[in-house]
């Protein structure tokens, strides 16, 4: 396939957390809001003058300084951000979002207060935590709006004045909701059978659409749809097999591309900060005012292995699944941060749940946040690759 107009443009804009977009959208005075979990709502960072971005590291080398303060018995994710913030990489953030999820994650947030590490340049910063429920209980659900209300929009129309009012949210929503149809609409094509998208292209407009402002990088994201529609793939598909991957924290194109090349076309996007979920429209229903439609939304959706609950627990299981026969995969590849203490115990689970009781072909890795030894991953995945194929060489008879 021809390449897609805008590929290397999006690639250049993961470069760099304060990519062009970023300083175009802070010179024409809006506030970077900063955050790292599904749990805070992308829509509530977007209001009016407000812009949400999403947490990355690239290209970090060494995170010497961020151990020092967590200790290399922590996810690398967490110290990666810890590092680059050190670096001054964050600088221009107005706030950070942080939620009581992850405790590692939790701990390198704390540390931007602790080691003022934007103070210095905008004395108006602030870190802003608030608790998130482990179940999907009404009282849970109520609890988690008052904390929405009190520790994110409270503290940004205190501190910078921001329209927080009921219009304002529902126009929130609307936008949300417009960028949602769009990134939604390009991964569907996913599901056909020779897709006129890679997996690792969809990474890349699914990344972008969280590290860049949702106004100025739409525009892009429409005319990739467009172009999308009359995309003419290769005759033959490249790929042996269709996987979805699944997992925790991933924001590497490469190593979705990695897992392209082994011969497995990632066709569903299940991990933290994927599109599934992550992209779905928010709606309202009658009598439900927009924070309560945003809580129950985020509630409702939500995959995370923090949930503890009996429903989710087995929902988890049941929704990979529903995305694999959606998606036409015929196994699942769960990886995981290394030190991910809620995904290592949801990867050994789900492998062996997805295998024996849902019949669907499974892998795990575990991974570190910047990949290393990219020669025994290869070999993994083709060797998985290759007993798909057998698999499916089998049922055809």
């Amino acid at each position: 396939m021809r390449d897609l107009k805008h590929r290397v443009f999006f690639e250049r804009l993961l470069d760099d957390p304060k990519n062009e977009l970023t300083e175009a959208a802070l010179a024409a005075g809006n506030l970077a809001l900063g955050y790292s979990c599904y749990f805070v709502p992308e829509v509530l960072l977007n209001l009016a003058g407000c812009f949400s971005l999403r947490l990355r590291a690239p290209g970090i080398a060494d995170t010497s300084i961020a151990t020092y303060y967590m200790s290399e018995k922590t996810c690398m994710y967490a110290r990666s951000i810890l590092e680059r913030a050190i670096e001054g990489g964050y600088n221009f953030l107005a706030a950070l979002i942080s939620t009581e999820t992850c405790g590692v994650m939790h701990r390198a947030h704390e540390h931007f207060e602790m080691l003022d590490l934007v103070k210095d340049v905008n004395d108006r910063f602030f870190v802003s935590h608030f608790d998130a429920p482990f179940v999907t209980k009404d009282y849970a659900l109520a609890h988690y709006e008052r904390q929405l209300k009190k520790h994110l929009l409270d503290r940004l129309a205190e501190t910078y004045g921001v329209d927080v009012s009921e219009e304002a949210l529902f126009a929130a929503i609307e936008k949300h909701n417009r960028l949602c149809g769009v990134v939604s609409e390009i991964g569907a094509f996913r599901k056909l059978p020779n897709p006129p998208i890679t997996g690792y292209e969809f990474h890349l407009i699914e990344l972008v659409s969280e590290c860049c402002p949702h106004d100025l990088i739409l525009p892009f994201l429409e005319e990739t749809l467009e172009e999308l529609k009359t995309r003419e793939p290769d005759d033959k598909p490249p790929y042996r097999a269709r996987v979805v991957l699944a997992g925790g924290e991933n924001d590497d194109p490469a190593f979705t591309k990695l897992i392209e090349d082994c011969g497995a076309f990632v066709a569903a996007d299940r991990y933290c900060f994927g599109s599934l979920p992550g992209r779905e429209p928010i709606e309202v229903r009658e009598g439900e005012t927009a924070l309560s439609a945003i809580a129950r939304h985020y509630i409702e959706t939500n995959q995370c292995p923090r949930f503890m609950n009996p429903e989710k627990v087995h929902g988890r299981k049941q929704y990979l699944r529903t995305l694999a026969d959606e998606y036409h995969a015929d196994g699942l590849i769960v990886q995981q941060m290394k030190f991910c203490e809620y995904w290592e115990y949801e990867r050994m689970y789900c492998q062996h749940v997805m295998e024996t009781e849902y019949g669907l072909p499974c892998m795990g890795v575990e991974k570190e946040y910047v990949i290393a030894s990219v020669g025994q991953l290869r070999t993994r995945f083709q060797a998985f690759v290759e007993a798909l194929e057998t698999k499916k060489l089998e049922r055809e008879g």
